[in-house]
């Protein structure tokens, strides 16, 4: 009897998390929508800012819909957070210099400097993958890492929300092999962060940090601070490269954070 109130619980949790989810991404949709008049990064900004919100008020809800409290997903701000914020702003940085290093080090490319971006389209920049950051981490590693967390162990959990996360870039026009290698590695970094933590004030550092870092570098996007430059033929071997690097950049990081101990202090957020 007990096991079968166990399952049902679980799939009541996976449920809610479903449909939590579902109603994150069309919040995305719908603001993406009312502001694609707008200049192209305003526009990303405002949407994002706008759907981070919505998502943030669907959290309240659904944590009282489920019985839970807002610290038990790691969505109330603690004594920590900021320091940890820091500290995930650095190590983002440090993994998404990392990978351009290795790559440029065992393939023909060079990084070259443009002049379309200034200061101020770095500054808006920054704020788009915070504000991506913020979004996603909100919609993925609060409530319905935790709760399943919670209902089926943290594996379970990391493995259903990475599924999750992974469609939805699916949907937004990534391959399937770019989502699973790409945002599927991210997605089991970033839970194990949120998890090992009991907070998302470290994985949004270190989600923000990876995108705008690349960004700089040339790596997202096409063109940052630098452009990635690639010798005539070569481009095969690079995108090998570049997918090795990444592979073993990310490994690293979740082997870190898999055996990384918490301290006494890791319940404040």
């Amino acid at each position: 009897m007990k096991q079968n109130q166990k399952g049902w619980k679980w799939i009541k949790t996976f449920v809610r998390d479903l449909l939590f989810c579902l109603n994150c991404a069309i919040a995305l949709a719908i603001t993406s929508a009312l502001t694609k008049d707008l200049s192209t990064t305003w526009s990303s900004i405002l949407s994002i800012i706008t759907a981070a919100i919505i998502a943030l008020i669907l959290t309240i809800v659904f944590v009282r819909w489920e019985g839970l409290k807002l610290r038990d997903v790691g969505v109330v701000p603690g004594r920590h957070s900021f320091s940890r914020f820091l500290l995930g702003f650095l190590i983002g940085s440090f993994l998404a210099s990392l990978q351009p290093i290795l790559v440029m080090i065992s393939s023909p490319l060079i990084l070259v400097r443009t002049r379309e971006i200034n200061i101020v389209s770095i500054g808006l920049n920054l704020l788009l993958y915070l504000s991506v950051a913020f979004r996603e981490e909100l919609a993925f590693r609060g409530y319905p890492l935790r709760s399943l967390n919670y209902a089926i162990g943290p594996w379970g959990a990391q493995l259903v929300i990475a599924l999750i996360f992974v469609t939805e870039h699916v949907v937004g026009g990534m391959t399937w092999p770019q989502a699973i290698l790409g945002s599927g590695l991210g997605a089991l970094l970033f839970g194990l962060a949120a998890l090992k933590t009991k907070g998302l004030a470290l994985p949004i550092g270190l989600h923000s940090a990876w995108n705008f870092v690349q960004w700089l570098l040339g790596f997202k996007n096409g063109t940052g601070w630098y452009k990635v430059v690639v010798e005539k033929g070569n481009e095969a071997k690079v995108e090998l490269v570049g997918g090795i690097s990444y592979l073993l950049v990310m490994g690293m990081a979740i082997l870190a954070f898999y055996y990384w101990k918490r301290g006494p202090e890791s319940s404040s957020k």
